[in-house]
């Protein structure tokens, strides 16, 4: 970073905006404090920067002060990719603009498409916040995978866990469905829907589910299916048995039942 703070070169310091006020302007002068202004070179309404992965980008920073005493501007950038100025501190004196040169530096991590930031300015109680648009050029791959998924059982609540990773170089918004096959058929069939997450390139998130109607006594596989726009699918399985004392209960009940017909059955065939 004190590289790139180097080849930015000085902050230039433009010209005289306006003539000397006029005797008892103490009151304007405080007015005018907060009327200074930092916006873009060129007077554009942002800053749009454009390169690949990897390089580091330059523009400049006007910041003018109209008002009759010096001006002391704190710069700083937000958003994700860093910025860096030629000076973070700048004394702007009475009626100039001084134009302040601050590179991005676009990491080779950083996946290609459109980002958002920002470049903060701070002075007399007032603070500038000029947007700053990143185009960051290359191919993009987007992939997903569903991974570690387990049926959980507490008592009667029962949860499905699973961890979502994006493997690829681009923003996700996942979509999920969800089907469960036990030995007499299909027990949950849940259509593909929209998960309240975004994943950045890189980014892993476990999710729990609540599965609220679980069979009481079945052998089943869940297959959970993760998809999203220009990912193929994904889909991992878990295999889960479920034995409720109102389940077996029941079975042994119809047991029961089954073998009393029987013994009835055999007993009148005696008869």
């Amino acid at each position: 970073m004190r590289g790139v703070r180097a080849g930015l070169g000085a902050v230039a310091l433009l010209g005289v905006l306006a003539a000397a006020p006029p005797p008892h302007a103490d009151a304007g002068a405080r007015a005018d404090a907060g009327a200074w202004t930092a916006a873009p070179a060129a007077g554009r309404p942002y800053v749009y920067l454009e390169g690949a992965a990897g390089s580091v980008l330059q523009d400049t920073l006007s910041v003018t002060n109209p008002a009759p005493r010096p001006l002391t501007v704190r710069l700083t950038g937000q958003g994700g990719a860093p910025v860096a100025f030629a000076a973070t501190t700048v004394t702007v004196p009475a009626r100039t603009r001084a134009d302040v040169p601050f590179a991005v530096t676009v990491t080779a991590d950083t996946p290609p498409g459109e980002h958002r930031g920002a470049v903060r300015a701070e002075a007399a109680g007032h603070a500038t916040v000029v947007p700053l648009h990143l185009r960051v050029s290359g191919p993009r791959l987007a992939a997903l995978t569903v991974e570690d998924v387990r049926v959980e059982r507490s008592g009667t609540r029962c949860t499905l866990r699973y961890t979502l990773v994006n493997r690829g170089n681009t923003v996700l918004a996942p979509r999920l469905a969800v089907r469960a096959e036990g030995l007499f058929g299909t027990v949950l069939d849940r259509p593909a829907q929209a998960l309240p997450v975004t994943l950045r390139p890189g980014e892993r998130v476990t999710r729990t589910d609540p599965w609220p109607d679980p069979p009481a006594l079945d052998s089943v596989t869940v297959r959970l299916t993760a998809a999203a726009p220009g990912a193929a699918p994904a889909t991992a399985r878990a295999d889960a048995s479920f034995a409720s004392p109102a389940g077996v209960g029941g079975l042994a009940a119809a047991l029961l039942a089954t073998a009393g017909t029987a013994t009835y059955a055999i007993r009148r065939r005696r008869r």
